[in-house]
């Protein structure tokens, strides 16, 4: 096992024996094999685009793939080896219908395998370590996990009908490059590609979700518990939360959001339902305490499960993508909406919630909401109420180096606004500090997911005070990031022209020191400090 692709990989270096994520060395070895297949599909799959076009069936997959090796997502063995199955069905397929290119073939194209004991005897030997140059290394496992959170972000709108297949060609291109050796310009060019694919993909979602929907827009959101039973819903994924509201109607079991699902009172299509009631706990990592305080039944629909304790091992379902042994999983759809009736049924049988906060939060501050607001935020901007725009999205985590946020929002002057998505958000999300004129200092977009209305609205801003570069824009970047999502975040942004990021708590273990001079030299890329001198420093522009 070596597993780096989370900030909180052991000692900013890598995983060895078991992640620190939870998951173990055989499971981290059968992703790395699931990775692997996938990169031989795609070796079949340039084929098939070279003679006219790549089947949908084959980029859903690569999706759904990708998505289950991302940090926090799938444990279960058993369902990460079958997709290792159906990837070699469809690789072996696409095989038979395109052919194969001409030349030798890299080994992943050919590896097969009838015996689990075979997929793990191999598993063992295509993790990172085997491509030996660092740079190279270093520049591939970037692309790859860029990869990762472009698919993650595809699948999620795929689920609502929206696909767009120059999104697979590019998962394609990218993977096949990597059983390659190329120029290390040529890997460059990659990963900046992946960060304009990744603006593509966020689009994309952004329209599934506000088609589907509606724009999100200003909510206030309870914090607080009623006398019913509950269930609590955390994760991503919006399909699965409409599905379970309607089930839910008429029960008399209410249903609270968690974590990544706070952003869902946001969606007019969801204020109808007088059970969906409000928001419970925080970001991913307490679940433990709040999932076993909660004492209902919990559905995990996307990433950011840890791994399950006993207290409330019974209680917990998965979903999509995600996996954890033991774990009751309920499954895909297959013409119809998925069936929730055993949560239902359990939560009828639990007390309802225990109550661990009370009040409530503002947020829905998306792009079209915040644009519908343009005048006064312009207004404020050039009287000179508003100084500054910090962006400050991504992700949360365990470290105690990320209280570094917390103290840099605390600390911020007053005529400064926080622009956030994603988990990162709970580090400040609920701290008072106020209003200017009426705009609440923070703003929160949404899930990690909704970090494209960031970039639209800073695009917009730039538009409205006639500036020609991004990087002219009041607005300052302090970004916090976790796992493979905020990776294709960064590129996106990156490929956006946007300079002088703050990334933290610490630069990615996966740069080497020859990567991470060339993002620092080319796009003034640098790790947090102190919260004092790094507000400092963006109040001065720098």
């Amino acid at each position: 096992m070596f597993c780096y692709q989370c900030q909180e990989t052991a000692k900013n270096s890598g995983c060895t024996l078991k992640g620190v994520c939870g998951k173990t060395e055989n499971t981290a070895d059968l992703q790395d094999l699931l990775l692997y297949v996938a990169r031989g599909l795609a070796i079949y799959g340039e084929q098939a685009l070279a003679k006219g076009g790549l089947d949908e069936k084959y980029g859903r997959y690569l999706y759904r793939a990708l998505f289950a090796t991302l940090t926090n997502v799938n444990f279960d063995e058993e369902r990460i080896i079958a997709l290792i199955r159906q990837g070699l069905t469809l690789r072996d397929e696409l095989k038979h219908s395109h052919g194969a290119p001409s030349g030798p073939l890299n080994d992943a194209a050919v590896w097969s395998a009838g015996k689990v004991e075979d997929m793990r005897a191999k598993a063992g030997s295509v993790g990172v370590q085997a491509t030996a140059n660092e740079d190279a290394r270093s520049l591939r496992e970037l692309l790859i996990y860029g990869a990762k959170g472009i698919a993650a972000y595809a699948d999620h709108a795929g689920l609502l009908g929206y696909y767009d297949p120059q999104i697979t060609a590019f998962l394609v291109e990218a993977l096949a490059s990597t059983t390659r050796e190329l120029p290390t310009d040529a890997m460059i060019g990659l990963v900046l590609k992946a960060g304009q694919t990744a603006v593509t993909t966020l689009a994309l979602l952004d329209k599934a979700n506000s088609a589907t929907y509606g724009n999100p827009e200003i909510t206030t959101v309870s914090l607080d518990v009623r006398g019913n039973p509950g269930i609590l819903i955390s994760g991503h994924d919006l399909k699965d939360l409409s599905e379970l509201l309607e089930q839910t109607q008429g029960t008399g079991v209410d249903v609270y959001t968690h974590g990544e699902m706070l952003p869902a009172h946001y969606y007019p299509a969801f204020k109808q339902y007088e059970n969906f009631v409000g928001h419970y706990g925080n970001a991913w990592w307490k679940q433990n305490e709040e999932f076993e305080s909660f004492g209902g039944p919990i559905l995990m629909t996307t990433n950011c499960l840890i791994p399950v304790k006993d207290t409330y091992r019974e209680r917990i379902f998965t979903t999509g993508v995600v996996g954890f042994p033991g774990v009751k999983h309920i499954p895909s759809r297959n013409g119809g909406p998925k069936d929730f009736s055993a949560l239902i049924s359990l939560a009828k049988k639990c007390p309802a919630p225990r109550p661990i906060e009370t009040g409530s939060i503002v947020g829905g501050f998306a792009h079209a909401q915040v644009l519908a607001l343009a005048d006064s935020v312009v207004a404020a901007v050039k009287s000179g109420a508003v100084k500054r725009f910090v962006v400050m999205a991504g992700c949360d985590g365990r470290h105690k180096t990320r209280d570094y946020f917390s103290a840099v929002a605390s600390h911020l002057p007053a005529d400064t606004i926080i622009l956030t998505a994603g988990c990162a958000k709970y580090r400040y999300n609920k701290l008072n500090l106020g209003d200017i004129d009426g705009i609440p200092r923070v703003l929160d977009a949404g899930q990690c997911n909704d970090c494209y209305s960031l970039a639209v609205i800073a695009l917009k801003l730039k538009e409205v005070f006639g500036l020609s570069d991004i990087n002219d824009l009041p607005i300052s970047y302090d970004i916090a990031w976790y796992e493979q999502k905020a990776v294709a975040v960064l590129l996106a942004l990156l490929s956006l022209g946007v300079k002088g990021i703050s990334l933290g708590p610490t630069l990615p273990g996966f740069l080497s020191p020859g990567v991470a001079k060339v993002l620092v030299e080319t796009f003034n890329l640098k790790p947090i400090t102190e919260p004092r001198a790094d507000i400092d420093a963006m109040m001065a522009g720098n």
